[in-house]
């Protein structure tokens, strides 16, 4: 026999994932009928969670049609499960007071079928004491509560409130089906934002990244082959720390991680304008991939074969050293951290970098095989009075160890 989910959605703005969980569901075999609170009509329109439940989706508490053929008290008695999802601080407050003034709250009230709270809601709200009673009330009473994710929300704060992904949800749903829907979930306590979990809060870092395109004509550059991918990585995990990031970026297609900062620039110079224009800073990690060279005397129109057989000739010349230029500047952050990207000999490569260029710290890897434009790095942080080898990564793996690092510095830098 079909199981059947009654899938309750409140006015959030993670709201709009009702219609993939809906998706996964059906899926599953499930079948699933839903009710829209009138705020999560603001976010998902009834339409296209009709479309996605291939059923009438209700919400009007006084609609004669809805209360003669279904009514709230056969809603609340036709599922197998009710899934509040997302569940909004608001609609679990009136859960634990046992309010009943719409469709939803009515049928929660008028239920006696298990309910699954998905929390989603802002970290503040979700750590707000009046929050804790509702839910250790609502556990009290037997409705199961699933625990919300961490990480960074629609209104730029970070932490514990995220609506869970759908396929965790589907899970959880699952789950409760096949133990004939038992409640007894038990919530754990809130991990408050702390220095201990946002160890750069009130720290500000300045992150470079990408390559630097060098212009030949208006058609060719001398650049370097960097993706990107790692200095991007370092910005989205500072600012998971609490940091607020600048992230200066050379030529890259990535989108800009949530709470960063971003300004975007081209070539050697423009990179190291917008360094100084960033500053100060507590710490800067400079991780793009600056061209050495540009040329001397750039073409304003494309330079064109002269039939001999002769390249044209390319005069270069050296391109600002970002890295030792902060090293001596008035306003140097109080750490300052260098990449190297080297093929042989990475490690005295590193050292000797780390010397001539006056910073605290040298991330070294070797870039021989396709670490520029993969997703995996394998570093060596280097120090004055230290080499630290680390095992091969994912560059998200790396940026919140070296990150972590960063943080530990900032707090003791002895």
């Amino acid at each position: 026999m079909t199981q059947r989910i009654l899938l309750i959605v409140s006015g959030g703005i993670a709201a709009y994932k009702s219609l993939e969980l809906v998706r996964l569901l059906k899926r599953e075999g499930l079948a699933v009928r839903a009710v829209m609170t009138q705020s999560a009509s603001e976010f998902v329109t009834p339409l296209s969670l009709g479309v996605m439940t291939e059923d009438h989706v209700y919400g009007d508490m006084f609609d004669l049609k809805e209360e003669r053929e279904i009514g709230h008290i056969q809603l609340s008695r036709q599922a197998d499960l009710i899934v509040v999802c997302p569940a909004t601080a608001n609609i679990l407050a009136k859960m634990a007071a046992g309010i009943a003034d719409d469709l939803a709250t009515t049928i929660l009230l008028a239920t006696d079928k298990p309910v699954l709270a998905v929390p989603a809601m802002n970290v503040r709200m979700w750590e707000h004491p009046a929050t804790r009673r509702n839910l250790a009330q609502l556990a009290a009473d037997g409705v199961a509560i699933m625990q919300p994710d961490s990480g960074a929300m629609a209104c730029g704060e970070w932490g514990e409130g995220r609506l869970p992904e759908p396929p965790a949800i589907v899970g959880e749903i699952k789950r409760m089906l096949s133990a004939g829907c038992d409640t007894a979930i038990p919530m754990p306590p809130p991990r408050l934002l702390t220095e201990a979990s946002r160890p750069l809060i009130g720290k500000h870092i300045l992150v470079t990244a990408g390559p630097t395109h060098e212009p030949i004509d208006p058609v060719r550059y001398i650049a370097n082959r960097s993706s990107g991918k790692q200095g991007f990585a370092i910005a989205r995990a500072a600012a998971d720390a609490g940091a607020r990031v600048t992230l200066v970026a050379g030529p890259v297609a990535l989108q800009t991680p949530r709470g960063v900062d971003r300004v975007d620039v081209e070539t050697a110079r423009d990179m190291l304008t917008a360094v100084e224009q960033a500053l100060p800073a507590d710490a800067a990690i400079l991780v793009a991939a600056v061209a050495d060279w540009r040329t001397a005397d750039a073409s304003g129109q494309k330079i064109k074969k002269d039939g001999t057989g002769a390249p044209s000739p390319l005069a270069l010349t050296e391109n600002p050293d970002i890295l030792a230029t902060l090293a001596i500047s008035a306003r140097r952050p109080r750490l300052l951290v260098g990449f190297a990207a080297e093929t042989e000999n990475v490690v005295a490569h590193a050292q000797a970098k780390l010397a001539r260029k006056g910073c605290d710290m040298i991330v070294a890897n070797d870039v021989s095989g396709n670490v520029m434009g993969g997703d995996r790095n394998r570093i060596h942080l280097i120090t004055k009075s230290d080499v630290e080898s680390w095992e091969d990564l994912p560059k998200d793996a790396v940026a919140t160890r070296l990150v972590t690092r960063i943080a530990d510095h900032l707090k003791d830098p002895a």
